[in-house]
Formats: structure tokens, sequence, C-alpha cells
């Protein structure tokens, strides 16, 4: 196991880049199994969420190849149409797969996926919607035999505007017979960047990042080259950093119109945001203000998983700001991890109470989940004194190289084992 070391209090400054969008690559990788031939895809981050998508589509029979931050996956013969239940605990997205597999195949056998525990997540919505597609669907105990009964286009609608959902209907629908209609879609980035992606290939999509999605199914698709969109979420952590720990900072290879959720958020709490291109310049007040209110919505609304990160940067600022979290009714649990580097964050139901303080300080903490892991390291990089940060698999989940990136600007922080830190902490005792 690993830690992170965070020795806070440094100024950050410089430039910091954002790789490409976690929850973009994902359905992507998963829709390259609808493609009988070579698919090649850029800006691919080197996250352990992608290596567990790229382990699932080696057993299926596909050959994945990496060169630098760019994928090769040649998916001409798939031999299984079963995903072992460990590789489906490795992760929430390995849903995706169940629409690609049922069209690929006709037959697919999958268990119920894993991921991060932040609250219910039922795929309730996934399954009725591919049987209004037309599969046959049952369920044994934590197991799902699905299968393709001649699929067909349908008129759907989504009583929640369900993300994976949308994209299991987007995979699905492309090469079924006919027209499908989604009714309340969900409208975020990734959305329409699986929609581009497919589209590429020959899919006939249409509406894609709007409420009402339009798909006529075609009968095959051809190989395409694909670049990722930039990581919304990523970014939206740097903002958060930069605003708690530097005067200025350069945030590249950033989708301006994907930040417009959260811009409102940091230019209430007295930042000064210049976007120049695909660059966004962050500059700092000297102390942050405090934000009235926010409510995590579905997309175009505040995302749910910029909560935690901007929640760190509110720890120090002047005032109160209450947030709500309308998704996910488990997503707080980084809160007491926060609190113990100083921060006054109380709970009530489905809100936090941030009450800002002058300090924070270094604190020992383990992370609860991949966004709750990245709000640990923002607030250890503005703590005085050393913190460490363990269970960092969640981190790896979402984040490349977070370590390297934050101590290009100017950050004192290092990624070590278990055992170091243990030497370490015994070289420190005997130092006293």
């Amino acid at each position: 196991m690993e830690k992170i070391v965070i020795n806070g209090g440094k100024k950050l400054q410089g430039e910091i880049f954002v790789h490409g969008a976690k929850n973009s690559v994902l359905p992507i990788l998963a829709a390259t199994l609808l493609i009988k031939g070579v698919s090649i895809i850029h800006n691919v981050p080197d996250l352990t969420d992608v290596d567990a998508s790229v382990k699932i589509l080696e057993y299926l029979g596909a050959k994945v190849k990496r060169e630098g931050n760019t994928l090769i996956v040649d998916a001409c013969e798939i031999t299984e149409n079963t995903i072992p239940e460990e590789m489906m605990r490795e992760m929430r997205s390995s849903i995706i797969f169940l629409g690609s597999l049922l069209s690929r195949t006709k037959e697919a056998y999958i268990c119920y996926p894993g991921g991060c525990d932040i609250g219910i997540r039922p795929i309730d919505l996934h399954l009725s919607s591919l049987r209004k597609l037309g599969a046959v669907i049952t369920e044994n105990g934590s197991c799902l035999c699905c299968k393709n009964a001649n699929c067909h286009g349908a008129k759907i609608i989504l009583t929640f505007p369900s993300v994976g959902a949308t994209e299991n209907i987007i995979i699905a629908a492309a090469v079924s017979k006919g027209k499908t209609t989604i009714i309340n879609a969900a409208r975020e980035p990734e959305i329409s960047d699986l929609a581009a992606f497919l589209n590429s290939c020959g899919a006939k999509i249409f509406g894609a990042g709007e409420g009402t999605i339009e798909i006529e199914g075609v009968d095959g698709l051809y190989p395409c080259t694909h670049t990722i969109i930039p990581d919304r979420v990523v970014a939206a952590t740097y903002m958060s950093a930069a605003a708690l720990c530097a005067d200025e900072l350069i945030i590249k290879n950033i989708r301006s119109q994907h930040l417009s959720p959260v811009i409102p958020a940091f230019m209430e709490m007295g930042c000064k945001l210049y976007i120049d291109r695909n660059n966004l310049k962050v500059v700092s007040p000297k102390r942050l203000k405090r934000v009235r209110m926010i409510k995590t919505m579905p997309y175009p609304g505040f995302p749910t998983d910029c909560q935690s990160v901007i929640m760190a940067a509110l720890t120090k600022a002047s005032g109160t700001t209450v947030i709500n979290e309308s998704i996910f009714e488990s997503r707080f649990k980084h809160i007491s991890e926060l609190n113990r580097f100083g921060a006054d964050i109380a709970v009530n139901d489905r809100s936090a109470i941030i009450n800002g303080v002058k300090n924070l300080y270094g604190a020992n903490v383990y992370c609860t989940d991949l966004r709750g892991g990245a709000s640990m390291v923002i607030a250890a990089l503005a703590a005085e004194g050393k913190s460490t940060i363990g269970d960092i698999y969640h981190i790896n989940r979402g984040y490349e190289n977070i370590e390297d990136n934050f101590a290009l600007i100017g950050a004192d922080i290092k990624r070590i084992s278990d055992e170091k830190a243990k030497e370490n902490e015994k070289t420190e005792q005997q130092e006293a």
C-alpha cells in the first residue's frame, strides 16, 4: 500500500495540465466493442479505472496497446460474453459494458458493479431501458443473464437523467434496428463525447447534450480515431487548489463551457478567472469569501463530483457556506477526515455547513472515496505542517500522478510506501 505525504503551506504557482476525462474514456472504451476493427483513442489518462476497463476488454478477446496517452483497441475478435465478478466489482462504470456486449455477442453474463461507496446507485434504469429495447434480462442474486432478442428502437423516458443509463442506451441503440428516443437524457459533456466517438464510427446520434436524444440504428460501425475531452472534475480540483493555495495559477487544457456550472461559485469566493482559449488563469484573493449556497444537481447544475473539492477550499473562507447534496445520500464521508485538519464542518441531513477557519493543520487522514480523497490533498496542501493521506487507491482511480502534477507547481508532496512512511515516522520520533 502507498500513502501521500504533504508538507503544507507552500504557495502554488505556474502551470498545471488537465488530463483526459475519466468519465468519458470509460464508456468510449466499452463502445469499442461495437467496432470490428481498430479504434485509436487519444488523451487517455493513466488511471486504475482505465486499467480495469482494459482488463475487461482483453478478457473479452480484444487486443489493447498503450502508446503514451493513446490506446489502440483491436476488437476484431471478441471471444467471451461473460465478465468475471472480480472485474465487475473494480469500478462502477463496468455496467456500461452491458449494452455493448449485448449488442456485439447477443448475450451477456455479468454481476453487479462496484466502485466508490458514496450511496445507493441502482442500475434499475439501465435494465428497464435495455428491456424496452428488446433485451431479455433475468436476475439471479448478484448476477445478470442478458440476451438480445432482436433488439429494436424504442421511446425511453428516464425518471432521472442517469449518465450511465443514457450511455448504455446510446451504445445499445446505435446498432439496433429502428429509431430510439431518450427523453430526460443526461446532458453531461461526457455524453456528447461518447456520441461524437460513435458518430465518427458511422452511428446516427442526434441531440447529445440536450434533454432529448434520438438514435437511428445502423447495421454496423467502422473504426475511427478520437481524442477524449479534458476532465472537468480534475480542472475543478485544480481550481480549488489554486483558490486556496495560490496567488495565481494557470490551468491548461480546459473546456470553459464544461466548467460553467462551477465558475459562479469561484467568482462568489472572490476569485478572478481569465479564460484564454483552452487555458484558465485563477487569481485568488487574500482570503476566500463564503458561498451562500451550493446545491448539487444533474448537468448543467453544480456537479456532485465537484462538491468535495470545493468544500476543501471553503474550509478557510470567511463566513459560512451551505452545500446541499441532492444526488448521492452518502457523499459526505470525507467531512470527518477534513475536520481532522481543523476544519469546522457540520452535517445536517443532506446539507453540509462549512464555517470557515483561519488555519488548517497537518493531519493523518484516509481517503473515503475518489473525490473525497482529492479534497484531502487540497486541505493538506493548505495546512500548516505535515499530513499523511492513506488509502490513496481511491485517488488513483481518477487522478493521474496527482503528486507529480502538484510538485511541478511548488507543492512539497510525494508518494511513499507504508513501509517507508513507518521508517520516516520512526526517524522523526528519534530526532525529536
